[in-house]
């Protein structure tokens, strides 16, 4: 199994809805995203996915999510957007525009995303 990982970073605001202490309010966070990849084939390059389209893929994602308020958006207005829920949001996201860049030979093994720079989520399935 081969595994190939890149990291980004996006600014935005949340909120923690039936939480009881700062985070309640709206505040922001500078986050940063892991996403690590897995395969058990190379392609005729000899490459998991080129670093440039793993973060093709993920700039999807980010962009939607950076300089917003992610209460505001879906899924987020319902659902809390804590880093253990952004992250399996990345994740879901990021295998669904995989799937048809690789047709399904490469897929996500992990996401980890950091609220802090000593405060971590990740996911996996």
């Amino acid at each position: 199994m081969y595994e190939v990982t890149v990291e980004d970073s996006f600014a935005a605001g949340h909120y923690l809805r039936n939480y009881k202490g700062k985070c309640e309010n709206p505040h922001g966070h500078n986050y940063k995203v892991r996403v690590t990849l897995s395969g058990a084939e190379l392609d005729k390059a000899g490459l998991l996915l080129d670093f440039k389209d793993l973060k093709e893929v993920m700039k999807h994602v980010i962009d939607r999510l950076d300089h917003q308020m992610l209460n505001d958006i879906e899924p987020f207005t319902q659902l809390n957007p804590s880093a253990e829920n952004l992250a399996r949001y990345v994740y879901d996201e990021t295998n669904v525009r995989l799937k048809s860049v690789t047709s399904g030979r490469v897929s996500v093994k992990d996401v980890t995303i950091w609220e802090t720079d000593t405060t971590t989520a990740r996911y996996f399935e």
